[in-house]
């Protein structure tokens, strides 16, 4: 008897290391702007971070940027699964999540967010809405700018004068400018450089980062100020994906991600100055508004994404004010 029941256990134990071990995961990536870009490359960095510390664990393959799928598709791509992994702003896909605005209009960061509940409640709204599992929040600190090709005027308030002004603009801000009776086109950032150069805007918004890279800067001399938006930028996975990683991954993938946010928020910050800067060194003039007409400026700026989002859906409005503000 003990004979047989030693022979099993020597064809289980068999059996057992004749078994493959699993192989790494793998999690195909977009990001959303040209690889030269200062956003992308924050997430190349989280990408070499992963894939240095998840060797045998879990590697991240990138595919690149709008070029293989445009940013404003990004959101949909995830959602049906036809990309793992996407470095995208929550802007540019709030038809899928409206919440998606609680980003742009914080004023918590993404640290704090964790803290206090707010990014565990918005994760599941996007697992709910997006099929998305949201890893982190990156690239915070800094906001968006008017840009201008002549001199911008300012109101008697303080405000920017919009006369005579067509700005480009995302999904993110156009509401904004229209409430405040600014002329905004909305349009992929791809075709800026050549609506510039024809004359069909006379303006935009965005960032600092990646403004060189660009090529803006060849028409726009003015830059104004203060800037507004806080950067919503994040990092996410399709849900069925995210499920079907092991336990290691998850984790490994979680540790990084928290890591990340505090280091692409210092570098971002410091770009920015960098950036900023150099424009200034090159002849860009700083446009400054002042008193009642600044603040009014950024109270709409703030009041747009809440309004936005009651009018798609005002089920978390109250909840994801409390959270992010």
């Amino acid at each position: 008897m003990n004979f047989w029941k030693t022979i099993a256990v020597a064809a289980i134990a068999g059996a057992t290391l004749c078994l493959p071990a699993r192989a790494e995961d793998r999690i195909n990536a977009v990001h959303f702007t040209p690889t030269q870009v200062g956003f992308a490359q924050s997430f190349l960095r989280f990408v070499d971070k992963v894939n240095e510390r998840g060797k045998g664990i879990v590697q991240i393959d990138v595919r690149g940027g709008p070029e293989v799928i445009p940013n404003t598709q990004l959101g949909a791509a995830q959602q049906s699964g036809l990309i793992d992994m996407i470095n995208n702003p929550a802007g540019l896909y709030l038809e899928i999540v409206p919440e998606g605005d609680a980003f742009s209009a914080a004023t918590v960061t993404p640290w704090e967010a964790r803290e206090n509940g707010g990014w565990d409640a918005i994760d599941q709204i996007y697992q709910e809405k997006g099929n998305a599992k949201l890893l982190a929040w990156v690239d915070t600190g800094v906001g968006f700018h008017i840009w201008t090709v002549d001199e911008p005027k300012l109101q008697p308030d303080g405000m920017l004068d919009f006369n005579g002004l067509v700005l480009r603009a995302s999904p993110l801000y156009k509401q904004f400018f229209d409430s405040i009776g600014a002329q905004a086109v909305v349009m992929p950032m791809g075709d800026t450089y050549t609506a510039l150069e024809r004359g069909m805007i006379n303006g935009l918004a965005y960032p600092s980062i990646g403004y060189k890279a660009f090529g803006w800067d060849k028409f726009t001399r003015y830059r104004v100020d203060p800037g507004f938006f806080g950067m919503d930028v994040l990092i996410s996975m399709n849900l069925d994906a995210w499920n079907d990683l092991t336990d290691e991954s998850k984790a490994l993938l979680t540790e990084v991600a928290q890591e990340f946010e505090r280091e692409s928020s210092d570098a971002i910050r410091k770009e920015d100055e960098e950036t900023r800067a150099l424009l200034e060194q090159e002849g860009m003039q700083v446009v400054e508004m002042t008193g009642e007409g600044r603040q009014k400026f950024l109270d709409a700026a703030a009041k747009s994404s809440w309004d936005r989002m009651t009018a798609r859906d005002p089920a978390h409005v109250d909840q994801l004010r409390d959270l992010f503000n």
